[in-house]
């Protein structure tokens, strides 16, 4: 075990007093403004442009600020954002079956295995409803019953239906929703679009975020920016496994270097992954695709009770068509009756539990069946199909396989990330001037997401939070005080070029890919559904390993100058080499399970996970003190005054 240094000290996280249903009008009510004419004196640099970022530009844009928006896609339309397929949840209530703003807070404290701040979730929970409104006025086709009328989905980790969805590809119209918000700004002048520009590093003035440097990644020129203040929408690090459900381009390069400045990376190693994807077919397979949760709305997740119906199966001798009822084992529905289908998303691990115990359905033995038979029957094949007729075609396209006539194969992928920079309920980290949204942040879900919630925080924080928070930064500076030509930009553009020449120059004989490769393979073995202190403390040995013989033997072609694929890879997982360290001490540091993070020591039992609220009812935030050094401990301690304490059961 290793004994990492601990700082008594921790950041304000600057949650209002008062009652919890009263902190965010309290909030807004005693809130510093500025005036409208002052508002076009300050520039607002964002970094990313999914639903977060895109969000928060065109409403900063809206109220008078002038914006620069920054992101690696051709277009901000390509944001991963437009990959979601599920839903949005939002307290409406419209289905009359008892939602309201307390308790999708209750479900989402409890999803995430209470190990997230009270103030941020009931605010998510609040403004939930404003986000549909919104939407619903930019014209997001959002589905709707016979009579005209908003309808909603179940999720997992919920027991009524609260989730709005447009067929399975809801995350690409409220995009689209986003990304016109945000174009009406740019023909307007007020935002400044950058696309094909990758963050490379932040810049730091005083102490405070500054500016940021840039990779302009068709002509290859490094290039800085100034402004007031620094919003990072860049997204999570799920690609740190290579193998996930992210789009290729997605890294941990923009938070990575802020936490390399001094901010705190908070929980790391809460790292989702997702129920529903379609299994891996063969060792150089570079992405998973997933199948959207909502699927378990009419789909019953099951293997055969018995290995050798399971070995048929995974030989071609009979199809899932040819088990009898009695012979099939619904596992979910079994272990979690009151939930079944639709228990929360880290309790994917029941499907390596079945799969470890020789029932996999798959070729490879890592799937599991999800069957539509009953629904298509009940509800009828037009009805799915208008449900989920995309998601459908997807998984018929990828795999040849028709769902409506044999039962999809899946099995969990890594997804989602939790944990994030440090934020405070401003959404500021402890650098001054650095403000973190979306899921770059560690704020709202805990040690678990639940479904539908991600687009939820990405919209809520864009939309309606750092409107109203940005102020309480931008009114203790003067507007315009830092440019370009301050020292510490030429500094950090510098070391930009040193480490792009140092790639470079090694001409090694193995590919970025295959580094990246070994690497996932490292952190899904050791560091992923289920973890142990051997499994952390091997990976924890090996990654350092595979750190030095990266910057000893890549090989990295062409060069600097304009669009190099490769180049843009290899900065890239050179930050993943370093960060996956970070997760893993943060995994071996939680002697806990909790949410996603399962330490297969610590449970109970039925195998169900063991919190130690005692010793570990805190937010980990990690402090950057070098490559080679640990990093230092600091704890936010999460205290619960609505939600009591108790052992998670979806029993």
């Amino acid at each position: 075990m290793i004994n990492f240094p601990v700082s008594d000290w921790m950041p304000d996280a600057k949650i209002p007093s008062g009652p919890i249903q009263d902190k965010w009008s309290k909030y807004k009510l005693e809130s510093k403004l500025i005036n409208p004419n002052n508002k076009r004196k300050y520039t607002v640099l964002v970094v990313g442009s999914g639903l977060a970022g895109a969000s928060a530009a065109a409403t900063l844009a809206e109220l008078g600020y002038n914006v620069k928006c920054f992101c690696y896609q051709d277009s901000p339309r390509r944001a991963h954002s437009i990959a979601a397929q599920g839903g949005i949840n939002a307290a409406k209530n419209y289905q009359n079956d008892g939602d309201s703003v307390y308790r999708l807070f209750y479900d989402t404290v409890k999803g995430g295995d209470f190990r997230a701040r009270e103030a941020n979730v009931y605010r998510l929970a609040e403004v939930s409803s404003n986000i549909i409104d919104q939407c619903v006025a930019q014209g997001v086709p959002f589905g709707r019953e016979y009579g005209g009328l908003l309808d909603n989905r179940s999720f997992g980790g919920a027991q009524l239906k609260r989730t709005f969805y447009a067929r399975g590809q809801t995350g690409q119209q409220l995009l689209l929703g986003a990304y016109q918000a945000l174009e009406k700004e740019v023909a307007k002048g007020h935002i400044e679009m950058f696309s094909r520009h990758e963050m490379m590093d932040l810049v730091l003035v005083d102490g405070e975020a500054k500016g940021i440097v840039t990779r302009n990644l068709v002509t290859g020129e490094i290039k800085s920016y100034a402004g007031d203040t620094v919003l990072l929408c860049t997204g999570g690090y799920g690609n740190v496994f290579f193998l996930s459900t992210n789009a290729m381009g997605c890294n941990v390069t923009a938070a990575y270097k802020a936490y390399k400045r001094g901010a705190f990376f908070a929980n790391p190693c809460f790292t989702q992954i997702h129920p529903t994807c379609i299994p891996v077919k063969g060792d150089y397979q570079s992405k998973l695709t997933l199948m959207s949760e909502s699927l378990r709305n009419s789909g019953r997740i099951w293997v055969p009770k018995s290995r050798e119906t399971a070995e048929k199966i995974r030989k071609k001798e009979i199809k899932p068509s040819d088990v009898p009822e009695e012979e099939r084992d619904y596992y979910l529905e079994r272990k979690y009756p009151s939930f079944g289908n639709l228990a929360p998303r880290d309790i994917s691990r029941a499907a390596k539990e079945a799969c470890d115990d020789g029932r996999g359905v798959a070729v490879t033995g890592k799937g599991v069946f999800l069957d539509f038979a009953d629904e298509i029957k009940r509800m009828g094949r037009e009805w799915i199909d208008g449900q989920y007729g995309n998601l459908f075609d997807m998984y018929e396209e990828i795999t040849d396989d028709d769902p409506h006539e044999t039962p999809m194969m899946i099995y969990p992928a890594s997804h989602y990330t939790m944990g994030g920079l440090w934020v405070d309920y401003n959404l500021m980290s402890n650098v001054k001037g650095l403000h973190v949204l979306g899921e770059a942040n560690f704020s709202d879900h805990g040690a678990n997401r639940l479904g539908a919630s991600a687009l939820m925080q990405g919209l809520s924080d864009g939309y309606f939070v750092i409107p109203a928070t940005l102020p309480a930064y931008l009114t203790t500076t003067k507007p315009g005080a830092v440019t370009t030509a301050a020292p510490e930009f030429k500094a950090a553009e510098d070391e930009v070029k040193e480490r792009i020449n140092k790639l470079l120059n090694v001409k090694g004989t193995k590919t970025v890919d295959s580094f990246h490769r070994e690497l996932g393979l490292i952190m899904w073995e050791d560091c992923g559904m289920a973890r142990t202190e051997e499994s952390l403390t091997h990976a924890i040995e090996r990654i350092p390993q595979l750190r030095k013989e990266f910057w000893e033997n890549v090989r990295v072609t062409g060069t600097a100058d304009g669009i190099n694929a490769e180049l843009e890879k290899a900065c890239r997982v050179a930050d993943f080499l370093e960060f996956a360290q970070l997760l893993c001490y943060d995994a071996l540091n939680r002697q806990e399970s909790c949410g996603a993070h399962f330490r297969v020591e610590y449970q109970l039992p039925d195998g169900e996970a063991k919190r130690n609220d005692d010793e570990y009812a805190y937010v980990a935030a990690w402090e950057y003190t070098g490559v080679d050094s640990l990093p230092v401990l600091h704890k936010e301690p999460l205290t619960f005054e609505n939600v009591h304490l108790a052992i998670r059961s979806y029993k």
